[in-house]
């Protein structure tokens, strides 16, 4: 029985295919980057097309991006430059998100704090408005600050529990890209 996205071997996935068509190998890269070519950021729309083609496949496939390109460059080989400015750009981006993700957890660990002190201040000061009395106003701001208490812990508990998939997801993405497969087919005509 084969199962998707496996060879038939059942040893290694398949790759992912992504095709990118562009007429010179300068469309691909950011043409207001300075830097020597193999470190160039690739052009915005070429990054989210690679990327969003990159998250159709199945995390367990591995990748293999076919840049085909109307003519030759006048100098240099195409398909080795092509291959270390890609593999370069998506470990950048892998380094990046990292950061991003360290960032994100440091703001979700202050945010914990802050949240359940501010928590703890409410209860106190709602045990303490109760102790007062029972009259509907003690009872009613008793009740606000425990509400307002727990929506302090809104932010911590959403980096938590949700912010941080879509992070991790996406570099993961990035350092796959980094790693992948990368062929140039030249398709000039004479």
């Amino acid at each position: 029985m084969a199962i998707p996205g496996f060879s038939s071997r059942g040893v290694r996935p398949a790759p992912g295919l992504i095709e990118v068509r562009v007429r010179e190998v300068a469309q691909l890269f950011n043409s207001m980057d300075p830097s020597p070519f193999h470190e160039r950021d690739l052009d915005a729309d070429a990054e989210e097309f690679i990327v969003s083609w990159a998250l159709e496949h199945p995390s367990a496939a591995r990748l293999k991006l076919v840049v085909h390109l109307s003519k030759a460059p006048a100098e240099g080989d195409p398909a080795e430059m092509i291959r270390q400015a890609v593999h370069h750009y998506f470990a950048y981006r892998a380094r990046l998100n990292w950061l991003e993700f360290k960032q994100m957890m440091r703001q979700g660990r202050t945010s914990l704090i802050v949240g359940f002190a501010f928590l703890a201040v409410c209860f106190v000061t709602g045990q303490f408005v109760g102790r007062l009395g029972t009259h509907t106003w003690h009872e009613l701001t008793r009740e606000g600050l425990t509400i307002i208490g727990w929506v302090a812990m809104w932010r911590p508990l959403q980096i938590y529990l949700y912010d941080w998939w879509p992070l991790r997801r996406r570099g993961a993405i990035f350092r796959k890209l980094s790693m992948m497969d990368v062929e140039v087919c030249i398709e000039e005509r004479a």
